[in-house]
């Protein structure tokens, strides 16, 4: 099943400073905060949601379709897409400006200080659901404000179910606009942060919430996720990971699972299954686009899980 996925293609620049800032970042002075850190390492990495969510879909076999904006700086990006053989014909281009990137720098206690700028990703409105051919499932991912709320409207009106997956987006939006991003959606997606703030805006439990669309799951981290379908309350569990080596990109990794299952008409036991496995292979892997698997590899590993087949 063809699935559009709009939303963000970032490079994220991940540094390491090798000592804590609170050693170097005095309380009594950040009135006049000037820092400089000596970060030896570095790693570029390609990232995005709708990039991330896209390498994991097709390597499960879907049919992932990106739909994002990117500025001069693209080219990189646009050999890796290539050579994954991901098309990008709704990729768009706006002169002027740089692709959507984090900067990224970690301290030895992994506490984290980021810049991100946003280029290209605020002309994400640019792009129009209804110019993409044969869409039989969405997403509407973290991506430029506008952009959001105008694909996820775009969706509704072409009468394709998608997913609502505010991410770090959702802080950008008042109540009544989650509740219509809500009510427009056939499925919405979120940690269990996200959760609590979409509850404490809209006004509305996730169990009312639930009821607006066919499932609403919510991430928990090393505690599974649970997933509010049919008047059920669904938990899924964890999947054990190899190693715990990088947290960046989990939530998309999940999120290909979930579309998957949902374009391949699988239960949502079974679905969610598949989701939280794929949180556990990105895991162990640095950046969001690093991990590896074919269809046999997850069918045996699903298997030595679960017991149970998954195709």
């Amino acid at each position: 099943m063809r699935t559009l996925i709009c939303g963000s293609i970032a490079y994220d620049t991940i540094m390491v400073f090798r000592d804590r800032f609170k050693n170097h970042i005095l309380p009594d002075q950040l009135h006049i905060l000037n820092v400089a850190f000596l970060v030896p390492d570095m790693r570029r990495e390609f990232g995005g949601c709708a990039g991330n969510i896209a390498y994991t879909l097709g390597m499960l076999g879907g049919e992932p379709l990106v739909m994002a904006t990117v500025g001069d700086d693209y080219l990189p990006y646009d050999e890796r897409l290539r050579k994954l053989g991901l098309p990008q014909q709704h990729i768009r281009r706006i002169p002027g400006t740089f692709t959507a990137q984090a900067f990224i720098t970690t301290d030895l206690d992994d506490n984290q200080i980021t810049a991100f700028h946003p280029g290209a990703m605020n002309h994400s409105h640019e792009n129009h659901v209804q110019e993409a051919n044969g869409v039989k499932l969405g997403i509407v991912a973290p991506d430029g404000r506008e952009g959001m709320r105008q694909h996820a409207r775009e969706f509704h009106a072409a009468g394709v179910p998608f997913v609502f997956d505010p991410g770090q987006g959702l802080p950008m939006f008042g109540g009544e606009e989650l509740l219509e991003f809500v009510k427009l959606a056939s499925f919405v997606t979120v940690n269990d942060y996200e959760g609590q703030l979409l509850q404490e805006r809209t006004g509305k439990k996730l169990e009312a919430l639930a009821k607006l669309v066919r499932a609403l799951v919510v991430t928990l981290g090393s505690r599974g996720s649970v997933i509010y379908a049919n008047g059920q309350r669904i938990e899924i569990p964890c999947v054990s990971a190899e190693g715990v080596v990088d947290p960046t990109g989990c939530g998309d990794a999940y999120r290909a699972g979930l579309l998957y299952g949902i374009a391949a008409g699988l239960d949502w036991p079974l679905t969610g299954r598949l989701a939280s496995l794929l949180g556990a292979i990105k895991i162990a892997q640095r950046g969001g686009q690093n991990h590896r698997f074919t269809r046999d590899e997850i069918a045996q590993r699903f298997k030595d899980r679960f017991d149970v087949r998954i195709w």
